[in-house]
């Protein structure tokens, strides 16, 4: 006999949570139409039940105890929105062994066992659904699972953290110092008290991991991505990228290799034309090359609470249809062991670099004969500004692709030049 309802169990009732448990109470009749089956909030997790809350949800629905919701045979779905390893990777093992389907917008846990999770739900017959784990509202994971199924993903690069963006952003159109931006960032909404995991390039690696994985169908872990986050990126970087024709952007990238794929997060010149330069604010943005589609970009806004809150619920909403029909609409993955992360050292790219310098002659031979050395050809090379009292001047050097090892042992050795008072910035050339 067809069901007339679903229970659904709701982990964390924070900024993402309040938006989903507010549309699950106040939208009940539009989303039983969107999903053909009535979608009953039944339990939320919380860590204190007694605390205020923006949104009014009933008091008997707030519990503290985890058992509460995955040990509830009637609750067939669960929801976690609550962020961090664990002890939610737990809770989302737990629930799949249960029988329960799962729809989460962690990314620390998909990024680090999300293969292990899409296994584990494949043999007890659920799905887990994480659209809102990479993109916010940018529908990234449906677009891989259905979209683009029949094509060789060739590369992915992305504008994929909205709160790096908006502050790389501030600091080029108004010159802000990092610092400030980040300020105004929090200000606006975009960034969290403890900016690290986005400053730092974590969010990024973790989403970039996740992305990696679904479009190769391999087992790409966090701490295999090279990261590197964009707190050595100072304002006059900007001027001088405009100058080259560059925009400044974290960039998460991965490409195809034979036997291997690249896996990168660091911040980049990216060309002014290209669309990624683009992207402004809190946006997400995502470029995808697959064989047979070409070029595809997907963009759309990547930070704050609605967003993510939308993704969650449109996935809800969509594992609901297929529960009510009786079928999995959407593709279970296979992984490759077989196919591994080349070490960023052997990936080839170019590179700019701002250094600090005596105004005097031989300075540039110096650094010409370390970069030849490095076998690292010179692709241009300009004094920017000088300081006369102190006798010094400021070097911009853009180099062709080489392996990155041989630009860092290049950037190593130039700041041990007697010449050179600080190699004061080095960003890759995307």
């Amino acid at each position: 006999m067809a069901t007339s309802s679903l229970n659904v169990g709701l982990i964390g009732l924070g900024t993402v949570g309040a938006q989903v448990a507010e549309r699950m109470l106040i939208w009940q009749s539009q989303l039983a139409r969107r999903a053909g089956i009535e979608l009953c909030l039944r339990r939320v997790l919380v860590r204190d039940v007694k605390k205020p809350r923006t949104v009014a949800v009933p008091p008997e629905l707030l519990t503290a105890d985890a058992d509460e919701l995955l040990d509830d045979p009637s609750i067939q779905i669960l929801v976690e929105v609550a962020g961090g390893d664990e002890p939610m990777h737990g809770y989302l093992e737990r629930a799949i062994r249960s029988g329960k389907h799962v729809v989460t917008a962690n990314k620390v846990v998909m990024a680090k066992h999300g293969p292990e999770l899409l296994d584990l739900a494949a043999e007890k017959n659920v799905d887990v659904y994480f659209e809102a784990a990479v993109g916010g509202g940018v529908p990234l994971i449906s677009t891989f699972r259905t979209d683009l199924q029949a094509n060789r993903i060739e590369r992915v690069s992305a504008v994929i953290n909205g709160t790096t963006n908006y502050v790389l952003g501030r600091m080029a159109a108004a010159g802000l110092s990092l610092e400030a931006a980040v300020r105004e960032a929090q200000a606006a909404g975009y960034a969290e008290a403890d900016p690290t995991d986005d400053i730092g390039g974590f969010d990024a690696t973790y989403k970039l991991a996740i992305l990696g994985s679904i479009a190769y169908e391999i087992k790409i872990r966090p701490d295999e991505v090279f990261r590197e986050g964009i707190e050595s990126i100072e304002p006059v970087d900007f001027r001088y990228a405009r100058e080259l024709g560059y925009a400044i952007k974290l960039i998460a990238h991965t490409q195809r290799h034979p036997g291997k794929v690249e896996a990168r997060v660091h911040p980049a010149m990216v060309p002014l034309d290209h669309p990624l330069a683009q992207v402004e604010g809190a946006n997400n943005a995502v470029f995808v090359e697959g064989d047979l589609v070409g070029q595809v970009l997907l963009v759309g806004l990547g930070a704050g609470g609605r967003p993510t809150a939308s993704a969650v619920v449109g996935d809800l909403i969509d594992l609901a249809r297929s529960i009510r029909r009786g079928v999995q609409s959407r593709p279970s993955f296979s992984f490759d062991d077989r196919i591994g992360v080349i070490p960023m050292g052997e990936v080839r790219t170019r590179a700019y670099y701002r250094v600090r310098v005596d105004d005097r002659t031989g300075v540039l031979a110096a650094l010409g004969q370390v970069f030849a050395e490095e076998g690292v050809s010179i692709s241009s090379l300009i004094q920017k500004d000088a300081w006369v009292e102190e006798q010094t001047a400021e070097l911009v050097v853009t180099t062709h692709p080489a392996p990155d090892a041989s630009l860092q042992r290049a950037r190593d050795r130039i700041a041990q030049l007697t010449p050179v008072h600080a190699v004061s910035s080095f960003l890759r050339v995307f």
